[in-house]
């Protein structure tokens, strides 16, 4: 049921980032808007649902109360973003800040998180322990999912600037070919992706330590939004530098992580083949 659930609400945000570039003014903010709230939808109905009330409590508190914290921070005082104002194109603002935008923190926040801790072996048998080699894998997995994080905005903000949605009063010094974003944005969101990422896993419990088949919604997500973002950016969108940039940030942890989904794949085909059993008579005859 999980599944079902996650690949339904998936389908539903793949078709409405699909229809993106084929939309303009109100109607392209609308699905901006309806799209962030699927996502968020997607990503906290997936904790919930897969691991309980408690790990989807913490995701909420940490990434969409957090999110909003730093934002409203953010607007107010320019740390740790840089000076910026959100247009009012993206619904109802609280403290200058679009309700949506904290979810989106959250909608992407989930499938960065558990993306690492695939990569950084977490399964029932290895979850997070005391020793040393713990130690180590759970540093790993926290940068791994603060870079898959926050790699994602080199996607998002300019595509979003582009739009007109949000704009910065000082936009320099600029990652090349990214004009009008200010390295400060970057700089903090992984300040704040290391923050959330440090916190979820003492927060949500154990349970948020390993990966398993109900997942495999959550790593479709991640990979979906890398390999569509980048194709986006390069075709669709004319913004050929955010789709360098992005292929590049986010690949830290997005290739690794289609690398080991391709892999299990291919284990999953060879244990099928090597280990049918044997019926004399019948196989002989093949």
């Amino acid at each position: 049921m999980t599944r079902r659930i996650s690949w339904t609400l998936l389908a539903v945000l793949v078709l409405a980032q699909i229809c993106y570039p084929l939309t303009t003014g109100d109607t392209r903010a609308g699905l901006t808007v309806a799209t962030v709230v699927l996502g968020w939808l997607l990503s906290v109905g997936h904790a919930l649902l897969s691991r309980g009330p408690r790990v989807a409590v913490a995701l909420v508190a940490v990434a969409t109360g957090g999110g909003f914290a730093i934002e409203a921070i953010g607007v107010a005082t320019g740390v740790p973003f840089g000076s910026y104002d959100y247009s009012g194109e993206l619904g109802p603002k609280l403290a200058g800040v679009p309700l949506i935008i904290p979810l989106a923190w959250t909608w992407m926040a989930w499938p960065a998180w558990l993306a690492a801790v695939r990569l950084t072996g977490g399964n029932a048998a290895t979850a997070d322990g005391g020793s040393g080699p713990a130690v180590g894998r759970r540093v790993g997995r926290i940068a791994l999912a603060t870079v898959g994080l926050a790699a994602w905005d080199l996607f998002l903000d300019p595509q979003m600037v582009a739009e007109g949605y949000w704009v910065w009063r000082d936009a320099t010094p600029a990652l090349p070919g990214l004009a009008g974003i200010p390295l400060s944005n970057y700089l903090g969101w992984l300040l704040f992706a290391v923050l959330m990422m440090s916190a979820l896993r003492p927060l949500a419990g154990p349970a948020a330590a390993h990966t398993d088949r109900r997942d495999h919604p959550m790593v479709a997500l991640y990979l979906w939004t890398y390999f569509s973002s980048i194709l986006a950016h390069a075709v669709f969108l004319d913004l050929p530098a955010s789709a360098l940039w992005g292929a590049a940030g986010m690949a830290v942890t997005a290739v690794p992580l289609a690398v080991t989904v391709l892999r299990a794949r291919r284990g999953r085909g060879t244990d099928h083949v090597d280990h049918q059993p044997h019926r004399p008579g019948v196989d002989a005859t093949r």
